[in-house]
């Protein structure tokens, strides 16, 4: 990664960096999931990114060397502006979109449908091969307009990918929901399964922190963090998002102090 000429260099090595950038776009959804992270929910103030700010962020990232973009929140298919910012950041660098998929229909997929598809993957939360395993964590009837969704996303040509959360209610069923995406022409590789994590609402799974998760760029209107699957206070890394060169220098410091501290691996999220 170069750093800007007018900005030192950091004295940590860079390739200890994961060279994505996440970005909270928005912290209100259509659920409230039991186990969202994000506490997020209808009622839920949108803190929403603006796309002046996003694009600026996408910019800097490219020129900073990173590889992807991912778009989470909340969700963000909530947003007016989420396909301006799609089409920007998918004609530069491989963009990803994180969402529950139960909007992914009507004028909204129409809308989605129109930007570039060739670096856009949309990676869709699905927990079950069916709703007993599914619903429990996200609401009654949840699996069903999901997985419509998933069938939306597919004919309209966009690569799908899938991310699963390991909870009681489905821990014993993962190879059935393996069977079932592969089924749908969703290869392994596309498929990502995480644990429980206790953060937000979720008051069971994994404790995490700076010292147990490996760095992954994160970005909200309050400032960038260490990683996505938290902006609490305990993982803010600096409140100035620009430049952002120096939030890295500033995670690259805090990585190294860390790891002097305390050589444990560090689990990597997705």
């Amino acid at each position: 990664m170069n750093l800007p000429e007018n900005k030192p260099p950091c004295s940590t090595p860079v390739n200890q960096l994961q060279m994505k950038l996440w970005l909270y776009t928005n912290y209100d959804c259509n659920l409230r999931c039991t186990y969202c992270v994000a506490e997020s929910s209808p009622q839920t103030p949108r803190r929403r990114l603006p796309l002046e700010t996003v694009q600026q962020l996408i910019d800097e990232a490219l020129a900073l060397g990173f590889e992807a973009i991912f778009f989470t929140g909340g969700e963000p298919m909530l947003l007016e502006d989420i396909y301006t910012m799609l089409d920007y950041s998918a004609r530069r660098v491989n963009t990803v979109l994180l969402t529950n998929g139960m909007l992914l229909r009507g004028k909204r997929l129409e809308r989605l449908s129109a930007v570039n598809h060739d670096q856009l993957a949309v990676q869709v939360s699905l927990d079950g091969s069916q709703p007993a395993y599914h619903d429990p964590y996200r609401g009654a009837g949840t699996w069903t307009k999901t997985v419509e969704g998933i069938h939306n996303l597919q004919a309209s040509g966009f690569r799908v990918r899938l991310s699963t959360t390991e909870t009681p209610a489905n821990t014993e069923h993962i190879a059935e929901l393996c069977a079932f995406h592969l089924a749908l022409g969703i290869p392994e590789a596309d498929h990502l399964i995480r644990p429980l994590a206790r953060r937000g609402f979720s008051k069971e799974g994994l404790e995490i922190g700076k010292n147990t998760l490996a760095p992954e760029i994160t970005v909200n209107q309050d400032g960038v963090y260490w990683h996505p699957l938290s902006t609490g206070a305990d993982m803010l890394v600096s409140e100035n998002i620009f430049p952002l060169s120096e939030a890295i220098c500033q995670v690259l410091v805090e990585l190294e102090a860390a790891q002097q501290a305390s050589p444990e691996q560090r689990e990597t999220f997705q």
